[in-house]
């Protein structure tokens, strides 16, 4: 009957594509044969590729060969041990690697130049820019400092005698002292913050982080050169030329950086985790005024304590030597200009590794 012919055909079909019971199925990998098919690697069959003809490739309803490497588990063994691809990162050139090194620190400085000579004019722009007077107050605080010691202190104390007994008139003595000192207090002051104030720019200039601190001594330098003028002016009041033994001046002008920017450089990375550094700053700084030789001499310290003040303090020595070598016409106190120039140093040293080590979280942080 149809309906029994029906029934065995699809009993037939059945029949062909049923397991038994409790039956597993065979791997794919094991296979030789795939609803008629041969696969890879058995029987000599081979996969089908896009050239092979139609009637070679498989139907939609068949399953294709698996490819050697991903299917088959000798081709995941294989991937496995392939060696992983390298992975290529930024150039040699965009790679910034933090030096300790004070040397290497120049180097990437004077690399550096062209930047820090743009942050420096744009710091003494921003400065003088709103003022009245412009530059002119990089004279008026050291001269107002020298009227207030004159009338103050030579009237006051007895600390102006070393001035008297070289025949130095005290304004000539003070102001001499001044001008190192107010270079130091500026770049300590103003460099304290440089990296807080440039905070928007760390992480857009890829540069060394030392240029802000740096820059802002350059700026200092420029102030000090300014009102160096007014020294000048009261060599031609006076009547008393700079001496033939300046020729040390730039030893001294040497050590005077060194501990500025040793200094500056650790206050400039301390700032940016410890903000109230900068309110304390300027209490210390007048505190150190008065502890420095700017208003008296060396000689008004006990002999015993002298070379061990000029370790801890080597600006006193800076100070005193300026006024031998320019004022009195002798040479410095070697003994005493070594100690401060070992102890510079040894504070630039330490402040640039400082520095490095507190620079990882700098940008974050500021």
């Amino acid at each position: 009957m149809p309906g029994d012919g029906m029934a065995r055909s699809g009993t037939d079909r059945v029949g062909r594509h049923a397991r038994p019971a409790g039956s597993v199925d065979e791997p794919a990998d094991h296979r030789t044969h795939v609803n008629g098919v041969p696969v890879a690697g058995h029987g000599g069959a081979t996969t089908p590729t896009i050239d092979s003809p139609a009637g070679n490739r498989p139907s939609p309803g068949r399953h294709a060969a698996p490819e050697p490497g991903v299917g088959s588990g000798s081709g995941r063994i294989a991937a496995a041990q392939a060696p992983d691809p390298e992975v290529k990162g930024p150039p040699p050139e965009w790679k910034f690697k933090r030096r300790t090194s004070l040397l290497r620190g120049i180097g990437e400085l004077w690399r550096s130049r062209e930047l820090v000579r743009t942050l420096a004019e744009r710091d003494l722009k921003a400065r003088y820019k709103q003022a009245v007077l412009g530059f002119a107050w990089a004279i008026i605080t050291p001269v107002l400092l020298m009227l207030v010691f004159t009338v103050v202190v030579q009237r006051v104390g007895n600390l102006s005698q070393k001035a008297h007994l070289h025949g130095v008139p005290y304004p000539l003595f003070s102001y001499l002292g001044l001008l190192p000192w107010t270079f130091f207090m500026s770049s300590v002051t103003q460099g304290s913050s440089s990296l807080v104030s440039n905070g928007p720019l760390l992480n857009k200039v890829y540069c060394p982080r030392e240029v802000f601190p740096f820059a802002t001594v350059i700026v200092a330098a420029v102030d000090m050169l300014i009102a160096s003028t007014v020294l000048l002016v009261l060599f031609g009041v006076y009547t008393t030329p700079p001496a033939a033994t300046s020729w040390a001046v730039p030893i001294l002008l040497l050590i005077q950086f060194e501990v500025t920017l040793g200094l500056v450089l650790v206050m400039s990375a301390a700032v940016v985790y410890f903000r109230d550094i900068r309110h304390v700053l300027p209490l210390l700084m007048q505190m150190g005024m008065f502890a420095t030789p700017v208003a008296y001499g060396l000689d008004q310290i006990t002999k015993d304590w002298v070379l061990p003040y000029v370790v801890l303090n080597p600006l006193a020595a800076v100070i005193d030597g300026y006024r031998q070598t320019i004022l009195y016409g002798e040479q410095p106190d070697w003994q005493i200009t070594g100690a401060a120039a070992a102890s510079a140093t040894v504070m630039l040293i330490v402040g640039y590794k400082i520095f490095k080590k507190l620079e990882a979280g700098i940008a974050d942080v500021a």
